[in-house]
């Protein structure tokens, strides 16, 4: 296909179920691949979205619903971003313009969504392991539906994926594992496996069939049925490259073949769908594949906003990011220390650890594991037996996949590990998978632990110096996607005392903890109520471990009701903390708290999100006002309960 910006291809209408993709006439199928990719530019466009990973997948999503029967044989898509070109197969092609808004489509594949989205992700490493499930249940159950899990080469870098090659020779029945290997995950992917995939993808044998596929399937896949298997066998085997990895895990290997071929991808997943044993199809594909902009730069065009359609360009943002942030400052802070060291687990530039890596006096002490968090872990602690400072740069939301390692090997050993938890709080667009609402939730219980989140930009950069000088023991700060208030950092940052927070306003009616970038939302809660006539204190506790006990006795002693506001959900949140200390204090202040519920909270813009689950400042006041009854009149307030 050439490459296009904005060139319409020839119409066809537009796909409302996989019988259709069946019905259509195979000359129209690159017809339908163009479709699709105009469609995604322009669509996406208007939206953002991952854009690049499904310009990838055009050919193989079509060739999937053309040889198999959804929802029938069931597909897996590792983190399943990649899954648009699914869903637009599948009757929601005309909501496309939705994805990743509010109440419109969801970015990943949901189970709740569609009978053909057998299987939701959002992580990566999952589709092994759950197809490997799937296709056991069927055995149990005695069906004869297939299975096939679609992995990128990245997902093979990722620890559940070897755990799940390492089972699959335990099954003697058909199961389809798609290598879709584009030498990327969101940056450029590293490691061995990486060489290994690029070895096989650039040996001589693969070059001879790439530029004569077409002869290739004609050999393999001619009329005579007996010899299929034996060329196929005999071409993974000795024609292309020795396969051993795979072969040893149990999985037959077929490949390299181009993965934008159609006719061969379809050819070669009906001789596939005979096959009665584990098989692996390493398929070689373009991320951003028609669309210069996203060709040129696959690592920005993953997953980006609304973007020109003709140059690509997106809105820059006046204020600098907290990743931004994080990335000049740790690589400043790291020419004045030879031991800091930064580790990403493949996301250099989304946690802004790309200037790191990229300055000639520091990147020697950059290190990007791929997408293995639980070894990335464990890696920042041997450095740290060692004297190095590593600061782990990782999402809240992958973090959570280390749990074990932040108990049993950093907290344990009460090992000077630097987590830096970038997209903590709600993450919009992206939806469950990505929020990160559990990590107090997760973190607090630990013992050794310093935890702490900043209420603006300038206090971030002094509690990362704060970091950088702290050697007792592990040390964590949580903040939030996107720019802060504009807060400027100061010259020369400041070293916070360990379990202080800043005590904002005093007063004697409320009292309000605004934690991290809510402390904005309690500030404007103050406001609303000093007009009201209350006398108001006002705290920024800057530390959720250890907390500031000692000025939360004190504010609960003089006030009538405090407020919490917290950007992480409220069971095992910041505000517990408060009511359990104050409990434990035997002071009996109520305490309501502002945070998410209980649930799952879906994908969306963050201001409509708050508005729905009630974290906003009129929500507050109203809870306030209810425990405060009738003070105003000079009637003293009930203390009901420390509930909200």
């Amino acid at each position: 296909m050439k490459e296009s910006n904005s060139s319409k291809p020839v119409l066809l209408p537009d796909i409302r179920s996989p019988e259709e993709v069946k019905a259509l006439p195979a000359k129209d199928l690159v017809t339908l691949a163009a479709k699709i990719r105009c469609d995604l530019i322009e669509k996406l466009s208007e939206t953002g979205g991952h854009l690049g990973p499904n310009l990838g997948v055009v050919e193989l999503t079509i060739a999937l619903h053309r040889v198999f029967n959804s929802p029938e044989d069931k597909f897996i898509f590792d983190v399943s971003h990649q899954g648009y070109v699914h869903k637009m197969l599948t009757g929601r092609w005309d909501k496309i313009n939705s994805i990743r808004q509010y109440k419109g489509l969801n970015g990943f594949l949901l189970r709740t969504e569609s009978e053909h989205d057998c299987y939701g992700a959002g992580h990566a490493g999952t589709a092994l392991s759950a197809g490997l499930g799937i296709a056991a249940a069927r055995d149990l159950k005695k069906g004869n539906e297939h299975v096939i899990a679609v992995a990128g080469d990245a997902a093979f870098t990722c620890g559940p994926t070897f755990e799940a090659l390492n089972n699959i020779s335990n099954l003697n029945s058909p199961f389809i594992v798609v290598l879709n290997d584009n030498k990327w995950s969101i940056d450029k992917n590293v490691g061995a496996i990486a060489k290994y995939f690029n070895k096989i993808a650039t040996s001589k044998a693969y070059s001879g069939l790439h530029d004569t596929a077409a002869r290739f399937v004609e050999k393999i896949m001619g009329s005579n049925a007996r010899r299929i298997a034996a060329k196929v066998e005999e071409g993974a085997k000795n024609i292309l490259v020795p396969s051993v990895i795979f072969e040893e895990f149990g999985l037959r290997y077929y490949g390299p073949i181009n993965g934008h071929d159609l006719p061969l991808l379809i050819k070669t997943f009906e001789f596939l769908k005979q096959q009665k044993e584990p098989v692996i199809l390493h398929i070689i594909t373009e991320k951003g594949r028609g669309y210069k902009p996203a060709l040129d730069k696959p690592d920005k065009f993953h997953g980006l906003g609304k973007y020109k359609i003709d140059t690509g360009e997106t809105s820059k943002a006046t204020t600098p990011t907290y990743s931004d942030l994080y990335g000049k400052f740790l690589t400043e802070f790291a020419k004045k220390d030879d031991r800091i060291a930064a580790i990403t687990a493949a996301m250099p530039g989304g946690t802004g650890l790309s200037a790191f890596r990229d300055d000639k006096d520091v990147g020697t002490r950059y290190f990007d594991v791929g997408i293995a968090e639980e070894h990335a872990a464990l890696f920042a602690s041997g450095l740290a037996t060692q004297g190095i400072k590593p600061f782990l740069t990782i999402y809240s939301t992958f973090m959570q996949r280390a749990v074990d390692m932040l108990i049993h090997d950093i907290g344990i050993q009460n090992l000077p590990v630097r987590l830096c938890m970038d997209r903590a709080g709600l993450s919009g667009d992206d939806g469950p998978t990505h929020h990160g609402l559990f990590d107090i939730g997760y973190l607090r219980h630990i013992p050794n632990f310093v935890f702490m989140q900043p209420k603006d930009e300038e206090e971030f950069i002094d509690m990362l110096w704060t970091m950088a000088c702290y050697n007792e023991g592990p040390i964590a700060v949580r903040y939030p996607r996107g720019p802060g208030t504009g807060a400027k950092p100061k010259s020369q940052p400041e070293l916070l005392r360990i379990g202080k927070a800043e005590i904002v306003t005093d007063g004697n009616d409320v009292g309000l903890i605004g934690l991290g970038h809510l402390f904005s939302m309690a500030e404007e809660t103050r406001r609303k109520l000093e007009a009201k006539g209350y006398s108001v204190a006002l705290m920024n506790p800057r530390f959720i471990k250890p907390m500031d006990t000692k000025a939360i006795e004190d504010m609960a002693r003089k006030v009538k009701v405090i407020c919490s506001f917290e950007d992480h959900v409220l069971h095992n949140g910041f505000g517990a903390a408060v009511i359990e200390h104050l409990n434990d204090a035997g002071i009996q202040t109520p305490v309501v708290r502002i945070g998410w519920p209980d649930e799952f909270v879906e994908h969306g813009n963050i201001p409509a999100l708050r508005e729905k689950h009630g974290l906003t400042s009129e929500v507050a006041i109203s809870k306030i006002t209810g425990h405060l009854g009738k003070k105003l009149s000079g009637q003293e307030s009930i203390c009901l309960s420390q509930v909200d």
